[in-house]
């Protein structure tokens, strides 16, 4: 059943204003429910016509769950996919990191677990206060600039570190 869902754009792309958020699915919220399971609720989402789907690379293994859907449904280029990055356990000593060394790294990663080429919008979970956010969003253009991102965006961040990050390069989305 698809359901009328308001469109916004990102760039020149159009999505659903109601975007779905993969935190739950794979962490946080209870026990994780088994994987056949959270793949049939993938196809009854996209059957719903809501095809804006974001997910992080701290989210259990969400983006490793996608890219096995993708694989499996075929239907990677009917979903804007947003992924997110910056949120660390994994570095000694930070919680958050937007080093512009790490930003590449991290997003390989993402792609690997998505088993995709490509990311729609890619983010800043949250701005490492240790790093300029000039620094950390240009080396996230690269990665538009290489055609493995379409688009970049920010979460948490306040306007002026919006408005530094968009002086760099063009920040899209998430969409309000």
């Amino acid at each position: 059943m698809s359901l009328p869902l308001t469109l916004r754009k990102i760039g020149t792309s159009s999505v659903t204003a109601i975007g779905w958020g993969a935190m739950g699915l794979s962490a946080f919220y209870g026990t994780v429910p088994p994987e056949d399971e959270r793949l049939q609720f993938l196809d009854d989402l996209y059957a719903t016509g809501c095809h804006f789907w974001d997910t992080a690379d701290r989210y259990g293994d969400s983006e490793e769950l996608l890219g096995k859907w993708f694989k499996r449904s075929g239907k990677r280029t009917d979903i804007f996919l947003a992924t997110k990055f910056g949120l660390s356990s994994n570095i000694p000593g930070r919680t958050i990191c937007g080093e512009p060394d790490y930003v590449p790294k991290a997003f390989e990663s993402s792609l690997s677990r998505l088993g995709t080429d490509y990311v729609d919008l890619y983010y800043l979970h949250r701005p490492d206060p240790q790093v300029p956010i000039e620094l950390t969003v240009g080396a996230m253009a690269e990665l538009v600039k290489s055609g493995k991102v379409k688009y970049l965006g920010l979460s948490e961040c306040s306007a002026d570190t919006l408005r530094r990050a968009h002086a760099i390069h063009p920040i899209s989305g998430p969409p309000g």
